[in-house]
């Protein structure tokens, strides 16, 4: 190849370049001659809607979540729309060793490591903080491994051990807390109201503890799911009908099937999952022939949540959970709850001071602050997980 062949290649590229713009240029001059009558006009496909739900959903957020957090929303917003993190919850029913394999590629269990994030900002309520901390019993089996904060790594796809059974299930770490907040104790009876699609119930099951397990959604088809994972997870000896039970049941009706029954109840409702819909448009509660439906979740939620107060025994406690910033769906949700319980029903409840919690795991997750009711980790770029709202109530009477 002679000295002058790359010139002449890269005028030629450049030549090539230059064509097609003005080509790009003629072609639009040209529509914009051509007479209004005579364009074609684009067809919005079947699947591609004018206004996807994605575009609605964010549209809502900007109006609600703008007044409710202020300056915080433009960064939550950021975190909303960029790919979440993920949590590995490792399965203790495994027989593969892969706690090395983990730790290896950079991860760290976040809830045994809470030694190196107890550090109260004022020390003058250090002592209060670790006695709260020192109060609050946390199961020593369940784990759930995270990368570092600002590290966007992506977990591996769990292969099956030599007993078909799955090594860890991937989720959003946040999800844990309520699993943790719950407290289980040895020899519960545990209600997971709306248990689909399994990782709580896979989560309370690591525990150990649990002496009876009722799982219930009222969906047959998510419900289905639910028995797949926990198939693909937990052996068959644990799944007996002594152990647990798994039911499709409408949830708003349990205070009048099983009333003053259960230890501990998680009730994680269904919300207008604020992640899912910005990112995803299939399955969105903001497409328009779900918009009703939206707009009764509320009603939902709170039934749900006094369906699980009744379920509760007098002295157990109930955990209420969303993946929404909604104040509506949440703390709304929870005082009317309270109202209600106490008003028709004489039941007394006291709210679970859920702060020591954040004291432990503030490293891991980004806390709102603040709040009058629960807690809620909120999504950041640097700890992209959430949202996840919880609140804790114990029955007195």
């Amino acid at each position: 190849m002679s000295e002058d062949e790359p010139d002449y290649l890269l005028h030629a590229v450049m030549a090539l370049f230059t064509d097609t713009r003005l080509l790009l240029r003629k072609l639009k001059d040209l529509r914009c001659l051509t007479p209004k009558r005579h364009r074609v006009k684009e067809k919005w496909a079947a699947t591609r809607p004018k206004h996807p739900p994605t575009n609605l959903a964010l549209q809502h957020f900007d109006a609600t979540y703008s007044a409710q957090l202020g300056q915080m929303w433009p960064s939550v917003r950021c975190a909303l729309l960029s790919e979440r993190k993920y949590g590995a919850l490792f399965n203790n029913f495994s027989q593969d060793a892969l706690l090395e394999d983990l730790e290896a590629q950079g991860c760290r269990d976040f809830i045994s490591n809470i030694e190196t994030e107890v550090q109260p900002s004022d020390p003058a309520d250090g002592d209060a903080v670790y006695q709260q901390l020192s109060a609050l019993q946390l199961s020593p089996n369940i784990r759930c491994f995270v990368f570092p904060r600002g590290d966007i790594s992506r977990f591996k796809p769990a292969r099956p051990d030599q007993g078909g059974f799955l090594g860890y299930y991937l989720m959003d770490a946040a999800s844990v807390l309520p699993c943790l907040a719950l407290n289980v104790q040895e020899g519960h009876s545990v209600l997971d109201l709306c248990a689909a699609p399994g990782g709580k119930t896979l989560a309370l099951l690591q525990t150990y503890s649990i002496g009876f397990l009722c799982v219930n959604d009222s969906s047959v088809s998510r419900t289905s799911r639910l028995r797949k994972v926990l198939r693909s997870y937990v052996p068959k000896q644990h799944l007996t009908n002594e152990k647990i039970r798994i039911s499709t049941l409408d949830g708003t009706k349990w205070g009048e099937i099983e009333r003053n029954t259960f230890d501990r109840v998680l009730v994680d409702v269904p919300c207008t999952t604020d992640r899912h819909s910005v990112l995803e448009d299939d399955n969105n509660i903001f497409s328009k022939i779900r918009t009703g439906e939206r707009r009764r979740l509320p009603q939902l939620q709170l039934q749900l949540l006094q369906a699980a107060i009744e379920a509760a025994c007098p002295g157990g406690e109930i955990v209420y959970s969303t993946c929404t910033l909604s104040q509506n769906q949440n703390a709304g949700v929870v005082e009317q709850a309270i109202a209600w319980a106490r008003e028709n029903h004489g039941i007394q409840l006291e709210v679970v001071d859920l702060r020591p919690l954040t004291h432990m795991f503030r490293n891991t997750f980004h806390f709102a602050r603040d709040l009058h009711l629960g807690e809620m980790v909120v999504p950041h770029l640097a700890a992209n997980f959430g949202p996840i709202f919880l609140c804790k109530l114990r029955r007195l009477t």
